[in-house]
């Protein structure tokens, strides 16, 4: 199994005929993924041909979904038009919309994804690199080709690192990866990731990658301690940032211990999660974690 996201998936890819919809399209659909169609209105009838497969542009989420029973978007518009492009998303019924732009306006995030979540719709970002269940399906711009499937759940707020744990971690293989974003505001947390992980029997182990900035990881930590059963091993990045400046993609801010890397190691501690101080370390406590476990 997975979670949100299985080979059962039919994508929409909203902005598809750009730049960097036409190049992650082609990537996704390598990757496996169903991509059912694209979304643009000025490019409606129209269709796409990718090689192996040519896939239509539709008018409206509506229309892709009522054409093709799409329950995925990947949302690849500029900032300005993520509010939007997630609107209509929201209003067309679809299930889960993974948002990849960057520089999202904080305050177009906290009004769409509000609108999305009172619809039932999850939003996965913005300002994040998709999810993939290796084997099955890819939603996003994360690199299908450095794991395979596995008994690993994987939730981070940096791309990056994401990509990293993946490669370090590919002899065993992940059941799911899900990039949330850094942002300050995303649509799924850690905590609804956890969840999920939690109730999947084929995820063993779940590997949480934080970073400085914000309290999600402390509220992570508190949820781990009430909820989850299953080993969770983490790694926070940001140990040797200096306080009281924003920093990177997450726009982070510390103030004296609120929201330092340390803090965040203290609190998933605390309740029994093993943190590493490098990706690789971190990968080496997942090993540790499942032959204590096998």
């Amino acid at each position: 199994m997975a979670i949100y996201l299985t080979q059962e998936s039919r994508v929409l890819v909203q902005g598809m005929t750009g730049g960097e919809g036409m190049r992650h399209t082609r990537r996704m659909l390598a990757a496996g993924t169903d991509v059912v169609g694209g979304v643009n209105p000025r490019k409606a009838g129209r269709s796409v041909d990718f090689g192996e497969r040519t896939v239509p542009v539709f008018g409206s989420v509506a229309e892709g979904i009522a054409a093709t029973g799409a329950d995925v978007s990947v949302v690849f518009v500029p900032p300005a038009f993520v509010r939007a492009a997630v609107t209509e998303a929201a209003d067309a019924g679809i299930g889960l919309a993974v948002v990849i732009t960057e520089g999202v306006p904080v305050h177009d995030s906290v009004a769409c994804t509000a609108y999305a979540a009172a619809r039932g719709t999850r939003i996965i970002g913005p300002n994040c690199p998709g999810l993939i269940s290796p084997g099955q399906s890819n939603a996003g711009i994360i690199p299908a080709d450095i794991t395979k499937p596995g008994r690993i759940g994987l939730v981070s707020k940096s791309g990056t690192l994401t990509y990293q744990l993946m490669y370090e971690l590919r002899d065993i293989g992940f059941s799911t990866c899900v990039g949330i974003g850094g942002d300050p505001v995303v649509g799924t947390s850690h905590i609804d990731c956890l969840a999920a992980f939690e109730d999947d029997p084929d995820t063993e182990l779940i590997v949480l990658i934080g970073e400085i900035g914000g309290d999600a990881e402390e509220r992570a930590a508190e949820y781990i301690r009430d909820h989850v059963t299953k080993p969770v091993v983490g790694y926070i990045a940001g140990f040797t940032a200096p306080e009281g400046r924003t920093m990177g993609h997450a726009g982070a801010i510390v103030s004296g211990s609120s929201g330092t890397a340390r803090a965040k190691k203290a609190a998933l501690e605390a309740v029994g999660v093993r943190v590493g101080g490098t990706p690789t370390e971190t990968a080496a406590l997942v090993l540790a974690a499942l032959e204590g476990t096998a």
